[in-house]
């Protein structure tokens, strides 16, 4: 069998790819449990010179891999060449901070001497999305692989030649062979990767779905799940905020990536006084943005990354319009090629409207009007996910009140659209999911947490 790249903005097949045999698929894992015997071993230092060169590698071929993000998923390649600068980074700042981060930590018991140490747990299978071919790996690999551990990927079925770059890279920077494989398999052959007995753990980046999905089958063998999963992100503007610098914010939150991120602003909750003049000045920094061949430089929102997506978020925005929301902009799927879905914005959204209740993925910004302040932060509650969130105000004091104790959600952002940075934190409660990914939190998920205690 095989698995086709397409090309979002065309139509037109990019690259066949055969896909691996169950055998394949097995022997990929058995290279990566072989690697982690030696790898495991390394010192600190070791692991960090591949790292940093990986770093170096991925600036060396960013306008490369920022073209083939552009022809596989449709990534526009400006944002496409920031998103590899990002992995270059998360690269350094594991093969800097992993030594401090894993350092032994002594603990003052009635023992001689007694201490917590971190080691390493073996292999960890990686099942990731289209969205940021390249981000969601390194984020997951640069620490697990600096933790000590071995790494198998399988990547989104669209994207395998980004799937297959990264395994280039890494093999290239000097890790030993089969410390980080490339499987290139669908959906149904996660299911025996998951329960092939060298892997220890499973990270997973997608829907909620798959999520519980491979978190069901990792948990019948007791193996442990990091899961990144969906988001319906709540924009909270009050009364007083700047409303020209939130709506600049809010739009360049939506339009991330041309609306397909899990923490781009979905749900813009605002007061019903300001809700007008707040609508009008989002529509009209969402419509400034360019939409155009990803390859363009001035591309601003691309294609989304398959027809069948759009198909859907175009469903979402009909029912929610039947069901009595407004289109302020867009709505309506182009003439043409390609898998392009205008910038659109809708008001009038309530709760029982996809717009509302689901993730949308996708150039669409709902506008949902409140009371006030109180109204607003249960409206922002008020969903199944819980992965990140934004509150504008003047007053950053109160903004900052809210966004710690109130806002439900892994990460909230006070000004500022929600983004993930290697120095801090990442990941959801609710069906968002659970675990975190970056910071020391994240490289300390894979790692066996060993009491040692000497009488």
């Amino acid at each position: 069998m095989t698995l086709r790249s397409i090309n979002p903005a065309t139509g037109e097949p990019i690259r066949d790819f055969a896909e691996a045999s169950p055998g394949e698929a097995a022997a990929a894992v058995a290279s990566a449990e072989a690697a982690f015997a030696l790898w495991k071993e390394t010192a600190f230092e070791e692991r960090a010179a591949p790292m940093k060169r990986a770093g170096a590698l991925l600036r060396e071929r960013a306008a490369e891999y920022a073209r083939l993000m552009a022809l596989e998923m449709g990534k526009p390649v400006r944002q496409g060449r920031a998103e590899i600068e990002k992995c270059a980074l998360v690269c350094e700042y594991y093969a800097e901070r992993a030594a401090s981060f894993l350092a032994p930590e002594l603990v003052a018991t009635d023992a001689r001497k007694s201490y917590v140490a971190f080691r390493p747990l073996g292999v960890i299978l990686a099942v990731m999305p289209w969205n940021f071919p390249f981000w969601q790996v390194f984020r997951f690999a640069a620490p697990a692989l600096m933790a000590g551990n071995t790494c198998v990927l399988k990547h989104a079925s669209n994207v395998c030649g980004s799937a297959l770059a990264i395994e280039d890279v890494f093999m290239s920077s000097g890790i030993p062979a089969g410390a980080f494989r490339t499987v290139l398999v669908g959906s149904a052959g996660v299911d025996a990767l998951v329960a092939h007995p060298a892997v220890r753990a499973v990270t997973l980046t997608g829907s909620a779905p798959a999520g519980s999905a491979v978190a069901a089958r990792a948990g019948s063998l007791l193996k442990k799940t990091v899961l990144e999963l969906g988001g319906s992100d709540p924009y909270v503007v009050l009364e007083d905020a700047d409303l020209a610098a939130a709506a600049e914010i809010c739009a360049a939150s939506r339009l991330t990536n041309s609306g397909q991120s899990c923490i781009a602003a979905k749900r813009f909750i605002v007061p019903r006084r300001v809700a007008e003049p707040f609508a009008a000045l989002l529509v009209e920094r969402m419509l400034a943005r360019r939409t155009g061949d990803p390859l363009d430089e001035s591309t601003d929102v691309g294609p989304l990354a398959r027809a069948d997506l759009r198909e859907e978020l175009h469903r979402q925005v009909a029912a929610s319009v039947a069901a009595g929301a407004t289109l302020l902009a867009g709505g309506a799927i182009p003439p043409g090629p390609g898998a392009f879905y205008p910038v659109t914005v809708l008001s009038g959204v309530k709760r029982g409207m996809p717009a509302c209740d689901e993730e949308l993925f996708g150039p669409v910004a709902a506008i949902v009007a409140v009371r006030d302040e109180e109204e607003a932060i249960a409206v922002a509650n008020d969903t199944i996910f819980g992965l990140g969130a934004a509150i504008f105000s003047r007053d950053a004091a109160r903004a900052e009140r809210l966004a710690a104790e109130r806002l439900e959600a892994g990460s909230c952002f006070v000004n500022a659209f929600v983004k993930s940075d290697p120095r801090l934190p990442f990941g959801g409660i609710k069906e968002s999911g659970y675990g975190r990914e970056l910071s020391a939190f994240g490289i300390r998920e894979f790692v066996n947490v060993k009491t040692v205690y000497v009488a």
